[in-house]
């Protein structure tokens, strides 16, 4: 069966063509299948010989929600999805004076292993194809009936782990004739695998890289993320310089703020230090209480000393705004309570 909405508009065309079908069959099916439709009887300009052969060979990727949650603080919402596999994802609906915001996930569980990340500790399952990426957005879109503006990468699973996929998925959730969001209202969150981000550079693509640094040194950052064990700082940050000079794109440097972990001022110090002269800016995030990790976030006096730090040192730095606090908004934590409730 062909996973169509995984299709690239052009590869749609051509494959109408084989079917004997005029291109423009193509362009029209590939409009139908962005547009959120999740059969192909809704495709009502299509013939109902070619919608019968459309079922036959192919399936339209979408997702069910399987458990929704919304803040009583700010109206985030956050949703356990579920695929046609029975496979289950998060994704997370944010509301923002600009517009809609939704991170989604890019794979079933993670490999990386973070040790304050939810996600990791369920382990991991498959990649996500570009279509159920896409299903994500439509099943939120649809949900709430809105557009979402602007996508993060930062859900479950290391994006940059699973490179074909979310590639495919950037350019049909960019083109015209598809959701049409621009790259630039995309981001893109890596733990840090080195050769995927020159991978990323020679792209050229003008998405904003984040990139989950979360520690000033090997000593502490492969404590936390053994994908520094692999790349360490040096080496990732060697491949930060080649791709914001390769996009001319600012890096965004993701920082959990960890209480007696990474969050003295020796550590902002040793951070800038690291960073000068980097086309840069560095978020920083109180970390989530994860049960089973140990963790607590760094107290408000020991932010605002490190970010002054960084300051001093010319390092732009902000707290990420925390959304979505009353009902667990960050990644991993929904569905592995979900799998502990299953029997």
């Amino acid at each position: 069966m062909i996973d169509i909405k995984s299709l690239y508009e052009d590869e749609l065309k051509e494959e109408m063509k084989k079917w004997g079908e005029p291109a423009f069959r193509g362009g029209q099916i590939y409009q139908w299948l962005h547009a959120g439709v999740k059969s192909f009887d809704e495709m009502t300009n299509i013939s109902k010989k070619l919608r019968e052969k459309l079922v036959e060979s192919c399936y339209i990727s979408s997702a069910t929600i399987e458990k929704k949650l919304i803040s009583d603080y700010d109206g985030t919402r956050k949703y356990l999805l579920s695929f046609r596999d029975g496979e289950k994802v998060e994704s997370v609906l944010m509301q923002y004076h600009h517009g809609y915001t939704s991170c989604i996930s890019t794979q079933v569980g993670c490999k990386m292993g973070c040790t304050f990340c939810a996600t990791g500790m369920s382990g991991f399952s498959r990649n996500l194809t570009a279509s159920e990426m896409i299903a994500q957005l439509q099943t939120e879109q649809e949900d709430n009936g809105i557009r979402i503006s602007n996508i993060v990468l930062m859900g479950m699973g290391e994006p940059l782990d699973n490179f074909d996929h979310v590639i495919r998925f950037l350019h049909l959730v960019s083109s015209e004739n598809g959701m049409n969001i621009g790259m630039r209202h995309i981001s893109l969150s890596t733990c840090g695998l080195v050769p995927r981000i020159y991978d990323l550079a020679e792209l050229k693509l003008q998405l904003t890289l984040s990139v989950s640094l979360h520690a000033p040194n090997d000593r502490i950052r492969s404590r936390t993320m053994p994908v520094n064990r692999v790349y360490g700082i040096d080496e990732l940050l060697k491949a930060c310089r080649y791709y914001a000079k390769a996009t001319g794109r600012r890096i965004s440097f993701e920082y959990a703020m960890i209480d007696g972990v990474n969050d003295s001022d020796a550590c902002a110090q040793e951070l800038a230090d690291r960073l000068k002269g980097m086309l840069s800016h560095v978020n920083l995030i109180p970390v989530n209480s994860v049960k089973g990790t140990g963790y607590q976030k760094s107290k408000r006096d020991r932010i605002r000393s490190f970010i002054a730090v960084l300051e001093k040192a010319g390092i732009t730095a902000t707290v990420r705004r925390t959304l979505g606090s009353d009902i667990n908004a960050s990644c991993g934590q929904l569905k592995r309570s979900s799998e502990r409730e299953d029997p």
